[in-house]
């Protein structure tokens, strides 16, 4: 056979004159960067280039199956040969290629896992990575693995392509420790876009998603612009960008008028195949012109040729998790500035064009410039399988663009452990290599695998492909939605049906069996047990009904997150949670979820289902000042029945250490006594240290059993926290023999000249600044020169000097110097206010006294 001829291929594409350029870059490295603006043609090139180059496969990833769908295409018809000989594709469920086959385009997964089964990929020279920029997961684990193919084979050519192309920071992922990979960057003049806004008068996004008010504005403003443009251009197309399927149709449904004569189609990846390449390979001239309404699919990825206006509604739904709950699912936001500049590129890759955008300059400044990496995103419990049988757990050793993040990985290492796919090293098990062969998440394989046996194949494949697939499920009901697909013939029903019987093979094969497959059921039928296939893939999600309102219900999942659901679900006592997300607004009351796809369960198959799980303990806790029991059986965070029990010593115990860890000292009620001698074992630990002990908060913590040990077990029997005596529990702690000083160092009281013996106000153990403090009439001072010291004559005693009627006069720590100076002051403002008390002009000759001047005198 012929090579590919280029010259015939690249007629009229722009990437043609960049060719010599990546010949010279590949004649002296095995890994190249291209950077190439959208419809140069770079996708259609680049390939047969390769396959002129080399004696083996050229294989070229893509994110989307769509997209390989199409270029397969189109290199098959530019080259002149039927699609699956020299140029073939392989997606999800569906194979065009062969032994003869030299360029083969594939989704990124179908690569990742043929490479689990070939790491060496024999007989394959080249790989091209298309669409880098997306940053998609699997794409970004391509580019790791790959790293490491290409240290054990020299040969093997990798190149990542992109439009829009951080390719610097490629470059340096794909290269070598040395050097680099060389980067080839094709530009070209764009053609003039002009740039309109179109805000809507409406909110776009509410607690429920996209709003019907802003797709009628959407609609509104792509009818208008569509007339305008056909009586200027009646060859011209229009584009409008939706951030999802559910969108896509309500607004085509919006644009359908007969009267209009525009022909309106849908592009996303849920319509069938068949009408997604027709939507792609463009009209003919004497068809009517188009409005095609899509998804995101459209943005880079794919050329629909024949479009000269763009419609942006300026909102993407990308994935994330929910690091708090535990939950990842899709989510609605504004689109990224770089993913807007990308949509309005559609409308001047032919030829001038124009964009409006339904939003203000103000909103779309404050937009993210780029999109997050889905790495950084989303659930990684696949790819942490992938990782582990690859041999790289957690992606040690590898070079990626990005590191995955450690809570997500460790979210996901937790549930392929539950899975049993991996051991307590990381490394993929015999059960996760197994899981890992089946082209899907490795929960909904488990409940293929498992679920089998107990439901039948047929059901178990059917309920996996259903939730492995991308139709939305009315009202939530799983068993409903399998209802209205066995009885449909609609695409969705038609595209289910296909992955049913695909997942059905997979789950004979993994039961090493070749029988013919079960026969399919009425649609009232085998529905039953759809829960419990549900349940075997999440089990952490099944849930339990706690309340129930007018228009629905909360459930509480085994993981502790509550959740609501309307409709006929509402009415189960235990639910299979297949698909939960984060609720927002009204949708959120009451709950922090809103469940999106689940099934009625029994609580029979609650327990086949989740016997990890299931619990059957005394609990005991420390509440309203006493430890208190009760025996509880539980599936995860779901209490199933509780009754109360006394708690053994040890429980009460453990409940008393919770109760404190939780809430610390604030647990005890101090009476003066106790608080006064930890302010005094506080001064001396401060001033003085060992052997002192540390009576903080974190010091008495620390140490509880050799103070408080008798009194925890008082606690743990029943008694009540208020009748403690902390005081002598406490005292426990004072050092022998330096205890039998401690009055000395720290007297509870100081005695003054009249005999009287006054509480010292020792500070509070959070300020260390703070002195000790006593308050005393100053007549009882009269003639004392020398301040008292404590803690072995290292802190002095800060005195409150107070008048006749306990009112501060003056503060001092130096007696000696306030009778010498400020005393003449004081007194002179204090004899007319309070003349039957002494105020001598001498203090040091006057005696001391607790008295008025007659009472003294009276002796």
């Amino acid at each position: 056979m012929p090579a590919f001829d280029l010259a015939a291929i690249g007629a009229g594409l722009s990437f043609a004159g960049a060719l010599p350029d990546l010949e010279k870059a590949l004649d002296g490295s095995t890994a190249v960067v291209v950077s190439a603006p959208p419809g140069t043609g770079k996708t259609t090139l680049v390939p047969p280039l390769l396959a002129k180059r080399s004696a083996g496969r050229v294989i070229v990833t893509q994110p989307r199956r769509v997209a390989a769908r199409a270029a397969a295409r189109r290199l098959a018809q530019l080259d002149g040969s039927p699609l699956g000989d020299r140029v073939g594709f392989t997606v999800r469920g569906e194979r065009s290629a062969g032994p003869s086959t030299e360029v083969e385009f594939v989704t990124a997964g179908v690569l990742l896992r043929r490479m689990l089964s070939d790491p060496g990929l024999d007989g394959v020279d080249a790989v091209i990575i298309d669409e880098v920029h997306e940053r998609a997961l699997e794409t970004d684990l391509l580019i790791g693995l790959l790293g490491e193919v290409r240290e054990l084979r020299d040969d093997l050519v990798l190149i990542t392509m992109s439009a829009t192309l951080d390719a610097e920071r490629i470059a340096a992922v794909i290269g070598t420790d040395d050097a680099s990979a060389p980067i080839v960057d094709h530009q070209v003049p764009a053609f003039p876009l002009e740039e309109r806004w179109a805000p809507s008068p409406a909110p776009r996004l509410d607690e429920r998603g996209v709003t019907w008010a802003f797709l009628d504005h959407v609609a509104q403003v792509t009818a208008s612009a569509a007339r305008d443009l056909h009586r200027d251009d009646p060859t011209a197309d229009v584009l409008v960008f939706l951030p999802g399927a559910r969108e896509v149709a309500e607004t085509a449904r919006r644009l359908r008028d007969p009267a209009e004569g525009f022909d309106v189609r849908e592009l996303h990846g849920q319509i069938p195949s068949a009408e997604q390449d027709a939507v792609i390979r463009g009209r003919r001239p004497s068809d009517d012109p188009r409005i095609i309404v899509t998804t995101s699919l459209a943005e880079s990825s794919l050329t629909v040729p024949g479009v000269r206006l763009v419609v942006d509604s300026c909102l993407a739904r990308h994935p994330q998790r929910d690091a708090t709950r535990g939950m990842s699912g899709l989510v609605t936001s504004s689109a990224s500035r770089s993913s807007s500049v990308q949509r309005a590129g559609r409308a001047t890759r032919q030829g001038p064009g124009t964009v409006i955008r339904c939003v203000d300059q103000r909103t779309y400044a404050a937009a993210p410039a780029r999109p997050a990496p889905e790495i950084a995103t989303t659930d990684l419990t696949d790819a942490a399988l992938l990782l582990a049988c690859w041999g790289a757990p957690g992606g040690a050793g590898l070079r990626l663009i990005d590191p995955l993040p450690a809570d997500s990985l460790s979210e996901a290492l937790g549930v392929l452990r539950g899975l049993g796919a991996i051991d307590a090293d990381g490394r993929a098990t015999d059960e996760g290599r197994a899981l890992a062969r089946i082209p899907t998440d490795p929960r909904l394989a488990r409940a293929l695998r498992d679920g089998g046996p107990l439901v039948g194949s047929r059901l178990a494949a059917e309920v996996v492909a259903l939730l492995g697939g991308e139709i939305r499920i009315t009202d939530a009901d799983v068993a409903r939605a399998l209802v209205a697909l066995r009885g449909e013939r609609s695409p969705d029903a038609r595209r289910w049906v296909h992955d049913a019987e695909r997942m059905l093979r997979f789950a004979d094969r993994a039961a090493g069996t070749s029988q013919h497959p079960e026969p399919r059921r009425p649609a009232s039928e085998s529905l039953e047990s759809t829960g419990l296939v549900i349940a075997l893939a999440f089990p952490a999600r099944i849930a339990r009904r706690m309340d129930r309102t007018s228009d629905g219900a909360t459930f509480l999942l085994a993981s502790g997150t509550r959740a609501n659901v309307r409709g006929s679900l509402a009415d189960a006592e235990w639910l299979a949670v297949a698909d939960v997300a984060r609720a927002k607004g009204r949708a959120a009351a009451g709950a922090g979820a809103v469940i999106r796809a689940a099934a009625a369960l029994t609580e029979a198959q609650a327990e086949q289902a989740a016997n990890h799980l299931m619990t059957d303990r005394v609990e005991a806790e420390f509440a309203s000042g006493r430890v208190q029991a009760r025996r509880e059986r539980r599936v995860g965070a779901i209490v199933r029945s509780s009754v109360p029990v006394r708690a053994s010593a040890e429980e009460g115990r453990d409940a008393v250490r919770r109760a404190l860890q939780r809430e610390g000292l604030g647990l005890f009620t101090w009476t003066d006594a106790g608080d006064a001698l930890r302010r005094r074992m506080a001064l001396l630990h401060r001033e003085l240290g060992d052997p002192w002990p540390d009576v903080s908060d974190t010091g008495l913590l620390t140490d509880l059993d050799s103070w408080l040990g008798p009194e925890l077990d008082h606690l743990a029997t029943g008694t009540p926290v208020a009748r403690l005596d902390l005081t002598s529990a406490l005292r426990r702690l004072l050092p022998w023999p330096s205890a039998t000083h401690f009055d000395e160092l720290a007297p509870e009281r100081l005695e003054v000249p009249t005999g009287s013996h006054i509480r010292i106000a020792y500070p509070p153990l959070d300020d260390p600044e703070a002195r000790p403090v006593v308050a005393v009439k100053l007549q009882e001072c009269f003639g004392w020169a020398q301040t008292p010291r404590l803690a072995d004559g290292r802190v002095p005693v800060l005195f409150h000097l107070l008048s006749p009627a306990g009112r501060p006069l003056a503060v001092t720590d130096d007696l000696a110097s306030f009778w010498s100076g400020p005393y003449a002051q004081v007194r002179a403002e204090m004899r007319g206010r309070y003349p039957k008390h002494p105020w001598p002009e001498d203090p040091w000759a006057a005696t001391p006294t607790r008295h008025t001047k007659n009472r003294a005198a009276r002796g």
